[in-house]
């Protein structure tokens, strides 16, 4: 099975962050989103993937050839036309019989693939959710689905698509996409990925759903933070620090520096952070960053950002500097 990861976004919901940064190499609970979907990948025996870059792609290529050792093919998406025009350009690596899995790059989960991959059809991940119209949505008929829609105004259901879409044949859902690029069909001024598979299903493709109830997106601080705390609930305590007391769950790489200063719980400090006599909650110290004499909670310190100073609530960019001493 082949795995496509469509990463070529500027993350605009996440800046200052990604001015610097493309938001798949956002930090959370000591590694890189991509990190966590790439290392997924792998546990399921994953190791065949397509990734379209855009925004800072060379960075994201960089990442992935120094930290992993899958095998990627890497597809500049030059105009950002939609989910589909994404998918639709990395048509060459995914024509033929061999299953596909498409993820998007801003979404980590937790889920039993083969749920999907047994099924014997096409499948979708789904999830209730509260307000489905800020998602594409599926409407069932007879254990299939029968109907997709993008971000509907008034939903019927909240069956929620939560980016991990199993083809069961990506020929057909190929031959869907050119139909649509080709005939300039567009939904909210983008190709989406959703029209293709509804033309699939029109078609006589039988699409069954599976519930993804580890769904955690990272596409806002708020939801990066929320994130970052699921993360570390699953992870092991850190090593004791002389001098620095340690709220569990938390995570300290073992190339940070921290000295008099009460970490956690919920907190990651990236390699190469430095958190002196600080106290630091359920926040994201990114890699290279300095916190000294602050007391931070729900923040998050973009890449070789410097804080100083006393309580606050921060969302600061890469290479910032705040001085609030």
């Amino acid at each position: 099975m082949k795995a496509i990861i469509p990463v070529a976004g500027v993350g605009t919901r996440l800046r200052p962050h990604t001015y610097t940064l493309p938001k798949v190499l956002l930090n959370v609970a000591g590694k890189p989103i991509l990190g966590h979907i790439l290392d997924a990948l792998k546990a399921h025996e994953i190791d065949e993937a397509t990734i379209i870059v855009g925004y800072m792609g060379d960075l994201v290529e960089e990442y992935v050839r120094k930290h992993h050792t899958l095998k990627v093919n890497f597809i500049y998406q030059e105009e950002r036309l939609g989910l589909g025009h994404s998918i639709w350009i990395a048509r060459e690596n995914i024509m033929g019989d061999e299953p596909l899995l498409i993820i998007l790059g801003d979404t980590i989960f937790d889920v039993d693939l083969s749920l999907a991959t047994n099924s014997g059809f096409s499948t979708l991940g789904v999830k209730s959710v509260e307000d489905p119209r800020r998602f594409g949505v599926v409407e069932m008929e007879k254990g299939f689905i029968s109907r997709l829609i993008e971000k509907p105004e008034n939903p019927t259901t909240n069956l929620a698509l939560v980016g991990l879409y199993f083809i069961n044949n990506p020929a057909l859902l190929v031959q869907c996409l050119d139909e649509i690029i080709g005939n300039n069909i567009r939904t909210r001024d983008e190709f989406q990925l959703t029209d293709a598979l509804q033309m699939m299903i029109n078609r006589g493709e039988k699409f069954t759903t599976f519930p993804v109830e580890g769904w955690y997106d990272c596409g806002k601080p708020e939801t990066l933070l929320s994130t970052n705390r699921y993360l570390l609930d699953g992870m092991s305590a850190p090593k004791l620090i002389d001098g620095t007391v340690i709220i569990p769950p938390a995570f300290i790489s073992s190339k940070a520096h921290v000295e008099r200063s009460v970490i956690g719980p919920y907190t990651t400090v990236a390699a190469g952070a430095k958190v002196v006599d600080s106290v630091i909650k359920d926040s994201i110290i990114s890699d290279g960053a300095t916190v000294t004499a602050s007391m931070l909670e729900q923040s998050i310190i973009g890449n070789n950002a410097i804080v100083r100073g006393k309580f606050s609530r921060l969302n600061v960019g890469d290479s910032s500097e705040i001085d609030r001493s």
